[in-house]
């Protein structure tokens, strides 16, 4: 049995997809649904049992759970803006720490979500290299609550057992719950369907033109396709970067995205967030030499390429979900 806790979120959603392309069901679910939408992301796959992420520690400390092979754990709260703090420590922090406990006192694969929010502005660079770990400073407490976990894995010696990931900017089918926390890509669909123009935000720094702030944006099925292969070679372990090593701008994005739908590219550059403007990262991108020299056997798609399938093969059809 594979656990995949937020199995109905995003990226863990669309990682029992890849588990069913293999003919794997034999999965466990672990999430908390409440009022979201998030259980349609779940209406075509196919898994053994749902389990309430409540109870889920219980469960497994009382080894209610047998012939555990994996456990990917994608269960957090993702939002940025999220200011509950006791919250994020107890959710994003303790239960992962108590998970990979777990899986490292059974010997069980684990690989965890990480963030590339972990690094900040990104004044230290984008480099997986763990002796750079305790210098990271991220921007918010989403991000926070990540680096104190990988910081606790170094510190204990978890991350030479364990997978942990930082994904940078994904996108893709089944992230739709997320509202306000879904990918620009998404978002721009809508906008450019509407209104025939896509809103992009200001630049704020002399050396960034409108809308040339450059971020890695990386495809949810490309993630799942360097989980899948983790998941088999059980030798790599570690911390490392989940992103394309491409940084493109969110021009770029927005003309994909209007290429996609066949329509005249048009963008009106709005004021940024007053908010927003202290905490705003310029640029990031995936520094993937770790991955590469683990053997990472991925062809990253190009945005385009990418944007295309999601607008295409799912936002613009009856059932967009994987």
């Amino acid at each position: 049995m594979i656990i995949v806790t937020g199995g109905a979120g995003f990226i863990g959603s669309a990682m029992i997809w890849r588990l069913n392309q293999d003919g794997f069901t034999d999965i466990l679910v672990v999430d908390n649904l409440g009022k979201s939408d998030k259980w349609k992301n779940l209406v075509n796959r196919n898994f053994i049992d749902y389990v309430h992420r409540d109870v889920f520690l219980d469960h497994l400390y009382s080894n209610h759970f047998s012939n555990i092979k994996a456990i990917i754990h994608m269960g957090a709260c993702s939002a940025t803006t999220q200011h509950d703090a006791d919250f994020l420590m107890k959710n994003n922090y303790a239960f992962s720490v108590k998970i990979a406990q777990y899986a490292l006192n059974n010997k069980i694969r684990l690989i965890n979500a990480s963030s590339a929010a972990t690094y900040g502005d990104g004044d230290k660079g984008f480099d997986d290299d763990t002796t750079q770990l305790s210098s990271l400073r991220p921007l918010n407490m989403y991000g926070y609550s990540k680096h104190l976990f990988d910081l606790w894995a170094l510190r204990s010696g978890a991350l030479d057992q364990i997978v942990s990931l930082k994904f940078f900017n994904v996108f893709g089918p089944n992230e739709y719950h997320k509202k306000d926390m879904t990918s620009v890509i998404y978002k721009a669909y809508f906008q450019a369907r509407t209104t025939g123009k896509i809103k992009l935000f200001k630049s704020y720094r002399d050396d960034y033109a409108d809308g040339e702030q450059r971020r890695d944006f990386v495809y949810v099925k490309d993630c799942v396709e360097v989980m899948a292969w983790l998941l088999k070679d059980t030798k790599i372990n570690g911390l490392f970067n989940l992103g394309t090593g491409l940084d493109r701008s969110w021009n770029d994005l927005a003309q994909a995205v209007f290429t996609a739908l066949n329509l005249p590219a048009e963008i009106e550059y709005i004021k940024m967030p007053d908010n927003l403007k202290d905490r705003y990262q310029y640029y990031t991108c995936s520094n993937n030499r770790k991955l590469i020299d683990a053997g990472q056997p991925i062809q990253f798609s190009q945005l385009e390429t990418s944007v295309k399938d999601y607008v295409r093969n799912y936002l613009s059809t009856q059932d967009p979900y994987l």
